[in-house]
């Protein structure tokens, strides 16, 4: 990833921001509110640079509300790709915006602060697996699209949270198979498919993997008429199918759900309230789709702090100044590309995370 700042900032309307200064600090920039003049101010500085803005469901309420599109990274990747825009502007973590720069090549890649990175796909890195992949040299690679380009181009077939078992099953069952990076995704899939020459990295995103199966049982003992939506990257994933299993839990309130699955489920529960195991960001969309669903998160501490760093002021810093482009280089880019396409390829790819 590269940072550049070599392109002429759009001009600014006098709405109170003029002046604004953002202060570089430990967690990100920071110095700007969100107020109503922010958020016309964005939008505004957008249409000037004829730029799309992308925004996770794990970024702060106010990046999302001001979001031309919100949703799982694989899917704004796919809308990064079909909009009629020069730039996209991609509110997430760097292996997002990469991901949308693979799938769009020929617009510009803005990450409102490129220092956004990712414990989980920095958990595997190009050389890891290149030495993995020499311990099983007939093995199928398959990689969470939670990873970086590099790894991506040497993947067979990515795969999202939602197709990751269909993914799986789709391959010879007579082939090994490197499932990679997150290690609780691919107990999942391996719990799912049964294949036992399923090898499988020890990765992890550090906040899903810091919701454990204890706060899981105590929340759920607490709120026994709660709905459970555990994502699949999360430790207490297992937990949630042993106490479904276990009878302390009836079966058909355990959800285990990609983000998107979650919004779909949301949109459907007869519950009145529904406990949530995911990044906290998550609520608020959750909030939006379901208004008379009470969402609670497992873990309220659930926070991702890379996540957390694209900001109200390094947005408007990203949109003022050009910064900060995302490059991925062309053979990279097309190895990885085909290890996306061979997934759409297989079925619908669902959401991202």
């Amino acid at each position: 990833m590269s940072i550049t700042s070599d392109r002429p900032a759009a001009a600014s309307a006098d709405l109170g921001l003029m002046d604004a200064v953002w202060t570089d600090g430990p967690g990100g920039y920071t110095g700007v509110e969100p107020t109503p003049e922010w958020a016309d101010e964005v939008r505004r500085l957008a249409r000037a640079r004829n730029a799309t803005l992308l925004a996770h469901n794990y970024q702060l309420p106010a990046i999302q509300d001001v979001a031309d599109h919100v949703g799982d990274s694989l899917a704004l990747s796919r809308i990064a790709a079909e909009v009629d825009a020069d730039e996209i502007i991609f509110c997430g973590v760097h292996f997002m915006a990469e991901t949308a720069k693979i799938l769009s090549p020929d617009k510009r890649v803005l990450i409102p602060d490129a220092r956004a990175g990712c414990s989980l796909a920095d958990s595997i890195t190009a050389d890891e697996l290149r030495e993995w992949k020499s311990e099983f040299p007939d093995a199928v690679v398959v990689s969470y699209v939670n990873t970086t380009a590099e790894v991506k181009g040497l993947t067979d077939i990515c795969c999202t949270s939602s197709n990751a078992v269909d993914v799986v099953a789709s391959i010879d069952p007579d082939r090994d198979v490197l499932f990679l990076p997150d290690q609780f995704l691919g107990a999942h899939v391996k719990r799912e498919t049964g294949r036992d020459n399923i090898h499988i990295w020890a990765g992890e995103c550090h906040v899903h993997a810091g919701i454990n199966g204890d706060e899981l049982a105590q929340q759920a003992s607490s709120h026994p008429d709660a709905d459970l939506f555990i994502h699949p990257e999360c430790g207490c994933a297992t937990s949630a199918l042993y106490l479904a299993g276990e009878g302390f839990v009836p079966e058909d309130k355990v959800k285990i759900l990609s983000t998107g699955g979650m919004l779909d489920a949301a949109r459907e529960t007869g519950a009145k309230q529904v406990l949530v195991a995911t990044e906290i960001g998550m609520l608020h969309q959750l909030r939006k789709a379901a208004p008379a669903v009470d969402f609670q998160a497992v873990n309220d501490r659930a926070s991702c702090p890379y996540m957390k760093m694209i900001t109200p002021a390094a947005l408007l810093r990203s949109l003022r100044e050009g910064r900060d482009e995302v490059h991925v280089a062309p053979d990279v880019a097309e190895r990885a590309r085909k290890s996306v396409e061979r997934m759409i390829s297989i079925g619908n790819p669902g959401s991202g995370e």
